[in-house]
């Protein structure tokens, strides 16, 4: 099946659509901005000219009014009583004067106030020209004893005042004209921000829906129904072909797809004639399992049926003919009788050694505490023999099958006690934390093995000396590694231990109750 491929290869990849999208956002909020930030500062001006100038100058004009009131009044009240603390209102009225003219001079001091900075000129001329033409005489007569002269005078300073109470006037009218148009051009401003507010946010979505409509359209979809089309290739349905439209990259992704799409139908159908062959092989061992079985069955009655008759009467002419026969017959019925009986030992271990990991067996917690009890009782007698001593050390429950790790013990055990050396046999059990599992390791004092044979002593049948030195069947250590291998560990010699023989074995902890 040949992948499909797009017409053409597009131009704009994945970065290439975010770039765009992003170019004409970024562009949109520029377009929002610019007005934007010229409005706010039109908008903070006209605020700030509102609140920190036009407010403050209209209330120091109140405060100028009344002092210059206050003058007036402290001239007025000296003149007729003559007496020094009736000029009080006049001393602080000038003082109040003096302050808020300066504080007026600061308020209306920018360029767009000259009007207003005229008008605070004539209202600080009209009030020094009242001062020093009515108010300052007045006083000073009515301080040097003249205070009919200074009575005669008073109506004199009613036009200056008025003057000055006019240009007073007149200020607070500009000012109060100013402060309107300012909150005037505020609102105005206002307004402009509104304005350009709504227009950018209408442009800035209408950015966003193009954008969106374009990611949409060549990388969202596009990636959906790839991914869509990839599900139905990773369900089992590889028939349908994997191709797509969209941004560069979406593309070649659905070319490389539609490529491995195309070797897993390939792999699919190797593994489909692969196994259709491992059926067939299966198949044909089951047969061979079967035959083996058979062979088994007729190993474990019909062979041995004849080896203990051959056993039997040749026990029996040992027996019967013992002494009338020469010595030379004697010795063959011995080799006779021995020779069948190895047989019947070698036949039963051979069975043994083909049920292991056949017969499903039962796995459980077991107790190696207990296990090496028993396994020591059943080696009493041997023991006992040699003078042998089996010690442990705290063993551990493992998991497994109890019949078939009392094989192992059984086995490494009872080796130790064969092959000892001239000292009586000490073999110690012991086992150590690793990882996972168990490692338990089987040490004596005996003859040892040479490093050379760590591997051969657990393959069938091989042995490194003759039956007529140490007697058994050679099928006890790889009897030993099938029963670990089946229980999931794994079976060496340690051939650093030195004296003696030390071998190591794993099995998996009992954390848990094991199935059975």
């Amino acid at each position: 099946m040949t992948a499909v491929a797009p017409a053409r290869r597009p131009v704009l990849g994945v970065i290439g659509w975010f770039t765009v999208a992003a170019g004409l956002l970024a562009a949109i909020a520029l377009l929002g901005l610019i007005p934007g930030l010229i409005t706010l500062h039109n908008l903070s001006s006209a605020r700030t000219a509102l609140a920190d100038r036009l407010d403050p100058a209209i209330a120091s004009a109140s405060r100028l009014d009344a002092a210059v009131v206050d003058q007036e009044a402290g001239v007025r009240g000296y003149l007729l009583g003559r007496r020094q603390a009736l000029l009080a209102p006049y001393r602080s009225g000038l003082a109040t004067e003096r302050g808020t003219l300066a504080e007026l001079d600061r308020l209306i001091s920018d360029e767009d106030r000259t009007g207003l900075r005229g008008e605070l000129s004539a209202v600080r001329a009209r009030a020094d020209a009242w001062r020093t033409g009515y108010a300052a005489p007045v006083i000073a007569r009515v301080r040097a004893g003249q205070a009919g002269q200074a009575a005669s005078r008073a109506a004199e300073g009613r036009a200056p005042f008025d003057a000055l109470r006019g240009a007073v006037r007149a200020l607070q009218g500009d000012l109060a004209a100013a402060r309107t148009a300012a909150r005037s051009r505020l609102a105005h401003d206002a307004a402009l921000v509104t304005v350009v507010v709504v227009a950018s946010t209408a442009l800035l979505l209408l950015g966003i829906a193009l954008a969106g409509w374009a990611l949409s359209r060549h990388v969202i979809r596009p990636i959906g129904a790839l991914a869509e089309r990839v599900r139905g290739v990773a369900g089992g349905d590889y028939d349908q072909p994997v191709h797509t439209e969209g941004a560069r990259e979406i593309v070649d992704l659905g070319v490389d797809t539609e490529a491995m799409r195309a070797r897993i139908v390939e792999e699919v159908r190797a593994v489909e004639r692969a196994r259709e062959e491992l059926d067939r092989q299966r198949a044909d061992l089951q047969r061979s399992n079967a035959e083996l079985e058979q062979f088994a069955y007729v190993a474990s009655h019909d062979l041995q049926e004849p080896l203990r008759k051959v056993a039997s009467f040749c026990q029996m002419l040992e027996r019967r003919y013992a002494g009338q026969l020469d010595d030379r017959a004697d010795q063959y019925i011995h080799y006779a009788v021995d020779g069948a009986r190895r047989m019947q030992d070698l036949i039963n271990d051979l069975l043994a050694f083909s049920r292991v990991g056949r017969l499903g067996h039962k796995r459980e917690r077991v107790d190696l505490n207990a296990l090496l009890e028993r396994t020591a009782a059943n080696l009493g007698p041997r023991a006992e023999e040699t003078g042998a001593t089996i010690e442990s050390g705290e063993l551990p429950t493992v998991v497994g099958d109890p019949g078939l790790l009392a094989l192992v013990l059984q086995n490494l055990v009872g080796n130790a006690l064969k092959f000892h050396g001239d000292e009586p046999p000490r073999v110690r059990v012991d086992a150590r934390r690793d990882g996972d599992a168990w490692e338990i390791s089987v040490a004596d004092n005996g003859i040892g093995i040479e490093p050379e044979y760590a591997e051969r002593i657990f393959v069938i049948f091989q042995r490194l000396h003759t039956r007529a030195t140490y007697e058994g069947t050679g099928i006890g250590l790889a009897m030993c590694r099938k029963i670990i291998e089946y229980h999931g560990g794994r079976i060496w010699l340690d051939t650093d231990a030195q004296p003696g023989t030390t071998f190591r074995f794993t099995l998996p902890d009992a954390e848990e109750p094991a199935a059975t």
